[in-house]
């Protein structure tokens, strides 16, 4: 059976203006999983979705030892001076801690050893003199100073990291610290990414002059990387519908989800929209959203068929805002809402109810100022831009000063 409905998409009778809210929570509550798993090693596993809990196998650390290098014994010693002998062994860290030391005695132990018996605190060895066999310092140190219990980091069995985790360097870390090897992990999701249009030519052919060079591409190609899938060039699609139904079926066997930009909409040459139509599986819609509106989504033999708007600046704010959740979802990653925080804002702006707007945006100075135009032809904007300032779908008038929410390019999964 295939992982999702024909009909995951399909809207209510009356549906007209979507607010992104709603969307999203829609969007969330159709999608599922589409990926099988495979198991790597840990040092493969980066940017990797798990695919079944993490236990830990041993603790960290799994025994009692020193934060410091320096000098161990047993008990705290108060105020004044304390000279301490020293026994002849030495702990340094990787020895089995198959030594006693007497009470009233002193070990020269070294960062990470393990506590030998007779040892539950350690000085610093800057705080030390050693003369005559012995050590001297002043007091007060307290009974367990610079050590590390054993598993108080993580005790055997802990549960480290959960299902849907998409794995940092951290991780790989903590797993190696506590023997894990390999992991279980979701196979890369394959997005395949098609751009559509008789007016659309690649760079470094000939365009004429009323062609344009597709931009779309190129920038899905590099979002679909950051997000940690694996794109597949589709290539480019004149306005054919027979051709564009063979690209379909092509795509279909070798990806698990496609991205079309163009054609999306219900003009006469919107073919992708009119193909999702034929099969059945096609529902545009229409979300209260600047840039964008227009969101075609479909399936074409059980694999979802995401339509971006052609326009590229709408083409990247659908994909971070819409694209980005949904992906991780059929990847079998959580959903993650967009990380943003409130800055000062730099500009002034009056915005009108009805739509989420989302401004090209950067930081400067500890405020955030957003490109001067708002067109979405204006592609150089999002060159300019370090995210996005989102406005509220409510009216509001913004000053200089005044809080505003802004999502960083990472805030969206990148």
């Amino acid at each position: 059976m295939p992982p999702l409905k024909n009909d995951c998409f399909a809207l209510p009778p009356g549906v007209h203006w979507t607010p992104v809210d709603e969307a999203l929570a829609d969007l969330r509550a159709r999608l599922s999983c589409v990926v099988g798993t495979e198991t790597i090693s840990v040092a493969e596993a980066l940017g990797r979705i798990l695919a079944t809990d993490i236990t830990a196998p041993r603790a960290h650390p799994p025994l009692p030892n020193t934060a410091v290098d320096g000098y161990g014994f047993l008990n705290g010693r108060g105020e004044g001076d304390h000279h301490i002998p020293l026994v002849a062994q030495h702990m340094p860290a990787g020895a089995t801690p198959d030594t006693s030391v007497p009470a009233g005695t002193a070990i020269r132990i070294l960062t990470g050893a393990a506590l030998p018996d007779g040892v539950d605190t350690v000085i610093l060895q800057e705080d030390v003199e050693v003369k005559d066999g012995a050590i001297h310092f002043t007091g007060p140190i307290k009974q367990g100073s610079n050590t590390r219990k054993a598993g108080e980091d993580v005790k055997t069995g802990d549960a480290i990291a959960r299902t849907g985790r998409k794995l940092t360097p951290a991780d790989l870390a903590l797993f190696s610290a506590v023997g894990v090897a390999e992991v279980a992990v979701r196979q890369r999701l394959r997005v395949g990414i098609l751009s559509t249009g008789d007016e659309l030519k690649q760079p470094g052919e000939d365009a004429g002059p009323g062609q344009i060079y597709d931009a779309n591409r190129p920038m899905l190609h590099g979002l679909i990387t950051q997000l940690g899938h694996a794109p597949i060039d589709l290539g480019h699609v004149p306005d054919d519908r027979d051709t564009l139904r063979t690209r379909f079926d092509d795509a279909a066997l070798k990806t698990d989800v496609i991205l079309t930009s163009g054609g999306a909409s219900a003009g006469d040459a919107d073919h992708v929209s009119a193909l999702l139509n034929e099969a059945g599986a096609m529902a545009l819609w229409r979300i209260a959203i600047k840039p964008g509106r227009p969101l075609a989504l479909g399936m074409w033999d059980a694999t979802p068929v995401f339509g971006l708007p052609g326009n590229p600046v709408a083409a990247m704010v659908c994909t971070l805002v819409f694209g980005a959740p949904a992906l991780a979802t059929l990847a079998g990653a959580h959903w993650t809402d967009p990380q943003g925080f409130m800055v000062p804002a730099a500009f002034c702006k009056s915005k009108k109810a009805g739509r989420r707007e989302f401004l090209r945006a950067r930081m400067r100075d500890g405020q955030v100022e957003v490109f001067a135009s708002e067109g979405s032809g204006r592609i150089s904007g999002l060159s300019w831009a370090e995210g996005l300032v989102e406005l509220p779908d409510h009216a509001i008038s913004i000053t200089q000063g005044d809080l505003v929410r802004f999502i960083p390019w990472a805030g969206f999964g990148t």
